[in-house]
């Protein structure tokens, strides 16, 4: 599967040709997996919390033929939707999404032919979700666990910060340093029960 995914990154990247051979690689290897569905993702951070709530369900979702894939922005969606969907591969597509992007989503599957409601969207993003889900109180305690409370007091005591919601600062923190974001994507799904999973998580799972 992070065969099928890289090909499909590299033919995308290349601009999507029909006689680009990642195009060629990608189709081999959707037939051989064989690929039933595929998750488009904007990000890394997005990815870590799927395969954590993964996990957490006992799915192998790659042995299931579902390919989880980030884009690197929604702004590509179109494309990827259209290799992909019934216009391209002709994979059933889901997915999740800010809700600020949520019409590049909506004109990407309806470009790619794949069903309008096949996506879903978070709030805000899903740290958003997540974070409203566990409670500040619950987020807190897991940043003291990672042992980030001190860089957390810091950031919290830039001028930037002080007229920022509690929930909107914990947001702020996790994007300020590099990988810090995909590693509590993970953390913070880790810490899920399974009553508090965000709506559109939970959509997405129940889809797969």
């Amino acid at each position: 599967m992070t065969s099928f995914r890289d090909a499909v990154t590299a033919w995308a990247a290349a601009g999507g040709g029909a006689e680009d051979p990642n195009g060629a690689r990608a189709r081999e290897l959707a037939g051989c997996l064989p690929v039933r569905t595929v998750v488009l993702l904007e990000g890394l951070s997005d990815v870590a919390a799927v395969e954590a709530l993964a996990e957490a369900h006992g799915r192998d979702l790659a042995a299931e033929g579902v390919c989880v894939l980030p884009m690197g922005g929604a702004m590509s969606v179109g494309r990827f939707a259209g290799l992909l969907g019934p216009s391209g591969l002709g994979l059933r597509l889901t997915g999740l999404c800010d809700e600020q992007e949520a019409g590049y989503y909506a004109r990407g599957w309806e470009r790619a032919g794949a069903d309008p409601e096949g996506f879903f969207v978070c709030r805000a993003d899903l740290e958003d979700e997540l974070i409203r889900a566990l409670g500040l109180d619950v987020v807190r305690d897991l940043v003291r666990a990672q042992g980030d409370l001190r860089p957390l007091e810091t950031f919290l005591n830039q001028p930037a910060q002080r007229d920022r919601l509690p929930q909107q600062q914990l947001r702020r923190f996790f994007g300020t340093k590099g990988g810090r974001k995909i590693h509590y994507g993970r953390v913070l799904v880790e810490a899920l029960t399974a009553d508090r999973v965000p709506t559109p998580l939970a959509g997405l799972f129940a889809t797969l």
